[in-house]
Order: structure tokens, then sequence, then C-alpha cells
């Protein structure tokens, strides 16, 4: 008995319809670009519970006559290729002829449609692949398809379905993409009947963005453009001073289709070489004009890659547009800073409050934008350290303590000192014989050694003495570790802090469907999120010692992480989300620390209860006195 048999007609479509249909975003696409490919200038999308039950697109396009419109749902029925030479230079968004007998193989579908200055249209019910019926109506020029109870005959597929909310993001991403590649195009968005965005369709880029991803990030755009003997470029791309924490705002278009392209971001990227931090990236709306022959289509069911015949050409000239872009603001501000001169009236960003210090002679406060008002003038010791919203407040000094060359005390004696943020004690001795270069601790029972703190070097090393050996600790690497191993400890309570009011961060809708469809998990980890707006998550409540500034980034570097894989949840990565967490609120290198978060450090490294960062670089080096003698040729 032969084991080779061929499928019928329906599974083969079935089989075809899951390549190019996966969810309803993939019908949202492929409508849309057929409706762009009969020369739409308006098109309208409707969905209704995430685009699983219902879709309706219209289009003002050049209609079908009845006689198309009857062959339209057939698979390989196409007006857009004759022959096989025709492959080689494609300039339509469709054209393989598969949509229409792939969507209409999953779900119920009504099409109707009349050509310019035809007497009526035509409408056309199809099942499951089969047209139930035909007949004519009357309808205004142009094309509706209505779609629903999408995979209604394969509930197989319907496990792979995601809920109303996380689909019906995946459709506004991409009716964002389709209206950025054609902003001649004007399009309407409504989501269960209310409107999500509706572009002017005047053919200006500008006024595109501006309205489908929002003022603040147009405003942090520059004009790119270059072109080479083959390929032009145009666009925008984000200055430095904008980048985001992940990609979902690259978009790249080619020749009219967005496109995911490894060369093209590359390209893109490399550009910033010298101007971003790690795991930030830039935001770009590039446009590519390339002779047809030379990119090809038609290599992935959704035609969302291609391929270029010569890929260093494309490189080389998305490269050179975005090194304009950059360099034309370097010049820029170079040339206000001439003219203008740098004012420093109102708030600037980064700057940080200088702590202050006692002076020695006086013993009356005085700014120290220098260091932290201990050393070798004496020692001073925050009362405590407030927060109000997120934002650390400075905290009254209590003790000063002028420590002389002879070893005595001048100005208020003390032998404890409470560190009441910690609830730790420094003890200091009546009378030391020397100069104290920080603070000592001579409170034995968590470290079961001598250790002098010495203080910090470039804000970023804490420096000890223990013994004969020189310890330098990376605080933020140390930092790092105690909070995700907090972090981690499922039976330890997670620590919060409320905001007073809600942190709005703009989000994109990919974004946002992955914060959202997260939300449970992300509140055991101390983040309490909701939906703000069709654009915007609001942040009510955030992981303890996590300044308000750094939600933001860091809901954009979650949002990187689980966009990797298919379908990834925060459970799947939550060691990555960890980290992440952990970098974003511990103790920043570069910034001065107060002394008692220095304490608490070198106590759990010194007791080895930290030895390495989450990313396993180690935490702290040891020279020993025989070390430093061979560097300096004592030995």
């Amino acid at each position: 008995m032969a084991k080779i048999k061929q499928l019928s007609p329906f599974v083969a479509d079935l089989i075809a319809a899951g390549e190019v249909v996966e969810r309803p975003a993939s019908v949202v696409k492929e409508l849309m670009e057929n409706s762009i490919d009969a020369g739409a200038t308006q098109i309208t999308i409707e969905i209704k519970n995430g685009g699983m039950s219902y879709i309706r697109v219209t289009d003002n396009g050049i209609g079908m006559s009845p006689d198309d419109a009857s062959v339209a749902f057939l698979r390989h029925a196409t007006s857009k290729l004759r022959d096989a030479s025709d492959l080689e230079a494609i300039g339509t968004l469709g054209f393989r002829g598969e949509a229409l007998a792939a969507i209409s193989a999953v779900s119920k579908i009504e099409l109707i449609t009349k050509e310019n200055q035809a007497e009526a249209g035509t409408k056309i019910k199809v099942t499951a692949g089969k047209v139930e019926s035909q007949e004519p109506t009357g309808c205004p020029d142009g094309t509706t398809f209505t779609v629903c109870d999408l995979f209604y005959n394969t509930p197989a597929r319907l496990k792979f379905i995601k809920n109303d909310r996380a689909e019906g993001s995946a459709v506004s991403a991409v009716v964002i993409r389709t209206a950025l590649s054609h902003p001649e195009v004007s399009i309407k968005y409504i989501k269960d009947e209310k409107e999500e965005c509706h572009t002017p369709g005047d053919g200006r880029i500008e006024s595109c963005i501006y309205s489908l991803l929002g003022r603040d990030f147009a405003q942090g755009l520059l004009p790119a453009a270059g072109e080479n003997e083959k390929v032009k470029v145009s666009g925008y791309v984000s200055s430095p001073s904008a980048v985001r924490g992940n990609r979902t705002r690259q978009f790249f278009f080619v020749n009219g289709r967005f496109i995911k392209s490894k060369t093209l971001q590359a390209a893109l990227e490399r550009a910033y070489a010298n101007c971003l931090f790690t795991g930030k990236y830039p935001a770009c709306i590039l446009y590519i004009e390339i002779p047809f022959g030379s990119v090809d289509v038609n290599v992935h069911p959704t035609k969302t890659e291609v391929k270029f015949s010569d890929e260093g050409v494309v490189f080389s000239a998305v490269h050179g547009a975005v090194l304009y872009a950059l360099e034309n603001e370097a010049r820029n501000r170079s040339d206000e800073g001439q003219n203008e001169g740098l004012s420093h009236d109102g708030p600037i960003s980064g700057a940080v409050y200088s702590r202050p210090a006692f002076s020695s002679s006086s013993g009356e406060l005085k700014d120290n934008s220098a260091g932290y008002g201990y050393g070798r003038q004496g020692i001073y010791v925050p009362r405590s350290r407030d927060t109000f919203g997120g934002q650390r407040t400075l905290g009254t000094y209590r003790s000063f303590i002028d420590v002389k060359n002879d070893g005595g005390f001048s100005g208020e004696d003390i032998s404890t000192v409470d560190y009441t943020s910690y609830q730790t004690k420094l003890s200091m001795p009546e009378t030391n014989k020397g100069k104290y270069d920080g603070f000592v601790n001579n409170s034995y029972e968590n470290s079961g050694e001598d250790y002098t703190i010495i203080g910090e070097c470039l804000n970023t090393y804490i420096i000890v003495e223990r013994g004969q050996d020189l310890i330098l600790i990376d605080k933020h690497a140390a930092h790092e570790r105690v909070l995700f191993d907090s972090l981690k400890n499922s039976h330890a309570d997670t620590m919060e802090q409320f905001t007073l009011s809600p942190i709005i961060c703009d989000m994109s809708s990919e974004d946002m469907s992955i914060l959202l469809d997260n939300e449970e998990s992300l509140a055991e980890l101390g983040f309490e999120i909701d939906q703000f707006s069709d654009r915007a998550i609001a942040v009510r409540r955030l992981p303890a010692d996590m300044d308000t500034g750094e939600v933001k980034p860091l809901l954009d570097e979650i949002c990187q992480q689980l966009s990797y894989g298919d379908r990834a949840s925060l459970e799947e990565k939550k060691d990555e989300i960890l980290h992440s967490i952990a970098c974003k609120a511990a103790i920043k290198a570069g910034r001065k620390s107060e002394p008692e978060e220095l304490l608490g450090l070198v106590k759990k490294v010194l007791s080895d209860e930290v030895k390495y960062c989450p990313h396993g670089r180690p935490v702290s080096i040891t020279f020993t006195k025989s070390d430093l003698d061979k560097q300096f040729r004592r030995a």
C-alpha cells in the first residue's frame, strides 16, 4: 500500500495559511498591502477583540470587477505577476496571490468591491475557502474586506493566540509600520470602536511620525540623507541623547516595504559606535530606495526579509546617511556654543547636588563639590538618609571630630556613633595615634578581622586596608550582587516604594503588550503597572532603592530581553530581568556614596558573602604588601 499520498486541497490550504496567517496582525498586514497596491489614498482599519472576532479594512482603491472578485480567493491568483521574468524586479508589496486564499481558508470573509465608474459593486461571501454567494450591491468605489471568526475551523491554532490586548497591540504595530512606509496614504485605525490613530496622508513623513509615535519621540530625531551609485537613503535617526533601551523603534523600509535586516541594523548602530552606552539603541525611520532588480523580496512567506545583490553598497549608504545626521548635529551644537555661549540657567540634565561639609576652622557647613567632607579634616556622620517620592534628600549631621596630628580629639568627643540607616555601630576609641583618612571600623563581630576604610577613589572603588593587604572594591558591582541575591531569594520580601504620583512611561505597542502580559510577574518583582493610555504605562510601585529616572530605561531593557525568542515569558527570563533591576537600583559608579553605604558593602565583601557581580565579574581586587613593594622595587 502506498505510503505517500497527495494532500487534499483543503488541508493544503490550511498548511499554506499557517505560513502566511499567524495571527490577526498577519491578516491586517496583507489586506493593507493589497489596498496600497490598489492605489488607495485612504485606508480604514477596524478591529474588535484583538482582531480575532472582527477585522474590516476599507480603501478607496481601484476596486475589482465581478469577474476578478470571483477568482481573487483562488490560490496563486494575482494581478501583479505574469511570468517568471517579473520575479526579477518586483515593485509591489504583494505578488504571490496567497494572501486572500490563506485568510479565507481559516475564517469567514465578506468582500464588497466596486471599480471606478462601474454602475454597481460586487458582494461575495466566503467560508473556509469556499465561495458561498456572489451578488451585485451598491457601494462606493474601492474595496472592503470583513474577516470574522479567525481560526474558527482550526482550534489547534487558537492555543497559540494571546489575549485580546496582546493581539490588538500586534495589530497596532502593523498599522504603524504600514502607515510609516507610505506617508502619502491617510490611514485611520479603530480598535474596539475607539480611534487609535489617523495619519494625514499629506506625504510628509514628519507629520506621519508625529501622529503615530508622538511629539516626544519626534522631537528627538535628526534628519538623515545619503546616496551612492545604487542606493538612496532618507529619513530620520534619533539623537544620541534620545536613544532607547531596545530596538522596537527601528524602522527600515526598502522600496516602500517594511523589512527586518541585520545588515541595515548593523549599518545604523555602527554609526553610533562611539556615542552610546552599552544596552542603548538608536531609533530610526529610514527609507532605502534601490533598483528593484537589486533586491530579492521573494525569500520569506511574510515578505519581511530580503536579500541584497550587493550588501556592501547598501551598508555603506545607510552608514553614511546616519553619520551625516550625527555629524551635522555635532556641528550645529558647536556653532550654538560659539555664538551664544553656554547658559546654566535652570536645571541642568544629569546635575547632582554637592554634599555639604564642615569647615575645619569654624565648624560651619561649607560647599564641598570635590568630596565628601570626611577625610584628614575629620569625620561627619549623616543622621539618616530619607527618601521622598524616590528622590534622596540630604541628611543632617550630628557629629564632627577633628583628628589632630598628635592623635587627640578636638570638638565633640564621642565614643560611639550610631548609623541608624544600617543599625550598625562604629566604635571610636577615645584616643588614637595617627590620622584617619576616612572612618575606622573596630566592630568585629561580623568581619572577624580589623580593617580600615580609607575612602573612595574615582568615585568608583572603595579603598580598604586590612592587615598587610590593600583591597579595592567595585562599589557598583558589589551592591548589584547584594540586590540581585535579595531579589532572587524567593523567601525574602521584596522591598518596594510607592510613588506619590504615577511615573508615566511612553511605550510602543509591542512593548506595552509585553509588559501587560507579564503584569503579575512584574508585581512579584516590586512593580505595579497599568495601562495609562494607548501609548503609555503608569508605574505606581517600584523596587526600593531605585531612582525614578531609572524606571523607563529598565522597562525598555525588560522588553528587549522578553522580545528574544518565540513568546518568551518573564519567568523564562527571570534571571536576566533580576540582573537588570539590580543594576539599575545599585549604587552608581562615578557618584559619591554615603559612608554607611560603603561600610555595609565592605562588610559583605570582606566576609566573602559577595565575591562576583551577577555577570561574573569580580567585585574586589587584593594587593598584598609584597605586590606593592615589587611595583616600587622595594623587594
